[in-house]
């Protein structure tokens, strides 16, 4: 399973091999994205929002679109880290499903800034190799996760035996398509918590379905 720095390269999780400049124009960059999305991105914006000369951009990064993969490796890239860390913090397998959901729903804002990036930026991978690559990282990485969860609760005996690619696949079906359905929640703020509840509720009858 690729790590979080396979899918990074330059950028480190906590922004320690981007200078403090650079991981300060990745998280304008980012901020701008969430209210823009990636279309309606300017370096104008971008440098608006970082309180910097527009013409310090291209020095950076040469080019939107490279401004643009990087910022999604460092995003997508701390997104793995977290659900790995809630993962390993975790005893029984699960423990390891809540503290996964909770890692994955850390708050409306959040959640709503960066799902609206995603679902941009998954469009843009579909089309366009360099942003297929990332996304293709991302993706193993999420379910290489998910199946480290799976395999700990089939060891415990708390979850049936299932292939482990399936399941895992089918963990991640279940919490991008709440993702899907709560952003488009008028009441997104107020419904958060009991999607998030839902989802541990959906993940955990899968799992232990048939045991």
């Amino acid at each position: 399973m690729p790590r979080p720095d396979a899918l990074m390269r330059k950028a480190s999780l906590d922004g320690e091999a981007l200078s403090p400049k650079e991981a300060h124009l990745v998280r304008s960059a980012y901020k701008v994205m969430g209210e823009k999305g990636m279309g309606g991105l300017s370096l104008q914006d971008v440098a608006d929002e970082a309180g910097v000369s527009k013409a310090i951009l291209p020095y950076y990064f040469e080019s939107k679109e490279n401004l643009i993969l990087l910022t999604m490796r460092w995003v997508l890239a701390r997104v793995a880290e977290r659900i790995r860390a809630a993962i390993s913090g975790a005893a029984s397998a699960q423990d390891k499903v809540s503290a996964m959901v909770d890692a994955i729903f850390v708050g409306p804002e959040s959640n709503r800034s960066f799902y609206l990036v995603f679902f941009d930026f998954l469009g843009y991978a579909a089309r366009n190799d360099r942003f297929g690559d990332v996304g293709a990282t991302f993706h193993e990485m999420c379910n290489g996760l998910y199946a480290e969860v799976v395999m700990a609760g089939q060891e415990e005996g708390a979850f049936a035996k299932r292939d482990l690619r399936e399941a895992a696949a089918v963990v991640r079906a279940m919490v991008d398509g709440l993702f899907i359905q709560w952003i488009q929640d008028r009441g997104w703020r107020a419904s958060h918590e009991q999607c998030r509840e839902a989802c541990k509720r959906a993940v955990l009858a899968y799992l232990t379905s048939g045991r």
